[in-house]
């Protein structure tokens, strides 16, 4: 399927095998009905030889209440809390830990470290940081902090202890926050006022592109903003883009059900969405069965539905993220500048009334991919968009070609640009969009532009050279 790497859910011990994990009893131990630690070395061990890198989720904000686990260790709040509001998360039934503790800290550094060096991984996402960093995250009665604000100040330098111990050890290892909230600095050195974490979850852009595209396309361009306002913050912090078993569960339906249509506009919104996820900047998560277009949502007890595959639709959807991923990895500008407005320009956020997107992926050589994005089911013939760069254009990824699921038999023609003035470019484009469909163009050619544009200052005042 030509992915970089495989994010587990909590694999540490756990009472209660519907919590998937994340109500923890053991931080040491590995879940037994998962197998045993040498088989889970080999697993690693054989990821490592395929080129894949294995990450972790690990829950230090909160462990079960349980009380042949870590609950009132000795007979008295011990890892928890002694603020009654404070050590209850009444949310999650579970107890959250005494953060400001030194014997506390040591244990679960000690625990991350303790997987991180006996497992060999290669990241470690850490579950609800918001549960960490803030006082009032639980819907309950919650005790201020001596300042009379909702920051968990022991939460807070928990964190950057963490990151610091394990930056120093492993500085390769990847540090992954999920975390909701916009308040405080997550990623980036603590000097510079981060956490220390070397990504965060995007969870606003997660909710508003979903949102998105579960919706009516006749309806999407009054909702335009849900795909654009990510490109406002996009660089706040080194982001990435997760559609986890958190969106797939609890009568959300699967991906491939929350999109807009028929059987085959569902598929074809779905290869449009995947393909956005890609090009957007972030690094970038999807949830097993999700890349074959699943139809049931996920069901924790039971396996996927792997009989979908007998469908050619669902088949060929499996195919098509296949070759997302590699074309991901082939294509370097669509990753190599991935944390600042370098990488990225936009040719056009302002086409609501065609729910069109298009934007351009730039490398640090100067490479560039014209991306694209038609989000209604409408074919538009002699599409137009300006561009930077004279040349000529070939497509090299239209989600709508056959293999993929779509109905058309083979890309655009190569197209070269035409001189006129198109917003602030001096170039055009001019294509056919595929319906539901996104076009993703690289320059094969540049070609010397024969002379200069008509255009005007920002007086309105028009100015030839």
């Amino acid at each position: 399927m030509n992915y970089t790497h495989i994010e587990f859910m909590p694999l540490m011990a756990h009472p209660l095998g519907l919590s998937w994990g994340y109500q923890l009893m053991g931080y040491f131990a590995l879940e037994h009905a998962y197998g045993c630690p040498e088989e889970f070395q080999d697993f690693v061990e054989e990821c490592h030889i395929n080129n894949i890198g294995v990450i972790v989720d690990w829950v230090p904000g909160h462990f079960t209440i349980n009380d042949d686990a870590l609950a009132y260790y000795d007979g008295t709040p011990t890892f928890e809390y002694q603020d009654h509001n404070k050590a209850h998360n009444y949310g999650w039934g579970a107890l959250n830990f005494d953060l400001g503790k030194n014997e506390v800290q040591s244990f679960l550094i000690s625990s991350i470290k303790f997987w991180i060096d006996f497992y060999h991984l290669d990241g470690i996402r850490v579950d609800a940081v918001s549960n960490i960093l803030y006082l009032d995250y639980d819907n309950a009665p919650w005790t201020p902090n001596k300042d009379g604000g909702n920051l968990n100040y022991e939460g807070y330098y928990f964190l950057q202890r963490l990151n610091d111990v394990i930056k120093l050890a492993h500085p390769d290892v990847m540090m992954i926050a999920e975390e909701s909230s916009s308040g405080t600095k997550i990623t980036g050195m603590k000097e510079m006022g981060g956490l220390g974490f070397d990504y965060k979850w995007n969870m606003g852009w997660m909710n508003d592109i979903l949102r998105f595209y579960e919706e009516d396309p006749i309806y999407r361009k009054y909702d335009f903003n849900l795909v654009t306002f990510s490109f406002m913050y996009v660089f706040n912090e080194n982001y990435l883009l997760p559609f986890s078993h958190d969106e797939v569960v609890h009568g959300k339906k699967s991906m491939m059900h929350k999109m807009w249509g028929d059987r085959y506009n569902q598929f074809a919104g779905l290869r449009n969405l995947y393909t956005y996820q890609i090009c957007h900047p972030g690094k970038k998560l999807l949830f097993m069965g999700s890349e074959f277009g699943q139809f049931l949502e996920w069901k924790s007890e039971e396996q996927l539905e792997w009989s979908n595959l007998e469908d050619p639709m669902n088949a060929k959807m499996k195919y098509f993220t296949s070759q997302l991923n590699q074309f991901y990895k082939d294509h370097r500008c669509l990753w190599e500048v991935d944390t600042s407005y370098d990488g990225i320009e936009i040719i056009d956020a302002d086409n609501r009334d065609q729910s069109v997107l298009s934007f351009i992926r730039k490398g640090k050589k100067g490479e560039m991919l014209v991306c694209v994005f038609n989000m209604a089911p409408v074919e538009r013939p002699d599409f137009t968009i300006g561009l930077p760069v004279a040349g000529i254009y070939e497509e090299i990824w239209n989600t709508e070609l056959e293999q993929w699921g779509g109905v058309w038999k083979e890309h655009n023609q190569t197209v070269q640009t035409q001189e006129g003035l198109w917003k602030d470019y001096e170039q055009t484009l001019t294509f056919t969009l595929p319906a539901m469909g996104a076009s993703i163009w690289k320059i094969k050619r540049r070609i010397k532009p024969t002379k200069k544009v008509a255009n005007k200052t920002q007086k309105g005042v028009e100015n030839e050279e």
